[in-house]
């Protein structure tokens, strides 16, 4: 009997199904603090069906908008590489996981305009885990008793109704939060280290 190699997380799925492995693959990583112009063919969010609208590519990681959101602004944050579960990245990709869910916390924040939200990142198909490759939500969630609409629902990890973003409001989405992005990074560039 012929010995099974052991499973490798960074290979990817046999038929190249996962769709945040095909993004990773379409788009390349770019400078966060100068990103490509919207125009720039880097970033065409058409080259993929469904349109990816990439806002952080790094040679690590990278993230976009969620193509079902929660609420607008509702993004998705993960490595490159293939890996199912948050114990299977590296200590380096755990690190700029970490680095990057509070710096795109505050330009998803400044985007918005929304000063909560949610994190949420769930591991297998028990704990609601859609696509088999480990992701971070980063979900706005407005005041809705701000908006008198103390019988809305509040819909939590996943569950509820959702609706495919707007190509063109995500385009333009997008764009604001790169530019968020960056001028993130450039305050704290200023600030100095402890």
């Amino acid at each position: 009997m012929a010995e099974q190699a052991p499973f490798d997380p960074t290979v990817l799925p046999p038929d190249n199904s996962c769709p945040f492995c095909s993004i990773a693959q379409t788009y390349p990583p770019f400078p966060p603090e100068q990103p490509p112009a919207s125009d720039s063919p880097t970033l065409d969010p058409f080259q993929l069906a469904p349109a990816s609208f990439l806002v952080l590519s790094t040679p690590i990681l990278m993230a976009f908008l969620d193509i079902m959101p929660l609420s607008h602004g509702h993004l998705l944050l993960c490595p490159r590489s293939h890996k199912p579960k948050l114990s299977d990245v590296s200590r380096e990709e755990a690190a700029e996981l970490g680095v990057y869910l509070r710096i795109l916390s505050k330009a998803l924040s400044r985007t918005t305009g929304v000063y909560d939200w949610n994190v949420v990142q769930n591991n297998g198909a028990a704990a609601a885990q859609v696509v088999n490759h480990v992701h971070y939500h980063l979900i706005p969630r407005p005041e809705i008793r701000a908006n008198g609409k103390l019988r809305e629902s509040f819909t939590m990890f996943g569950r509820g109704q959702r609706e495919d973003l707007d190509d063109d409001e995500a385009i333009e989405l997008a764009a604001k939060l790169r530019a968020n992005i960056a001028a993130v990074l450039a305050e704290e560039s200023h600030k100095g280290k402890l």
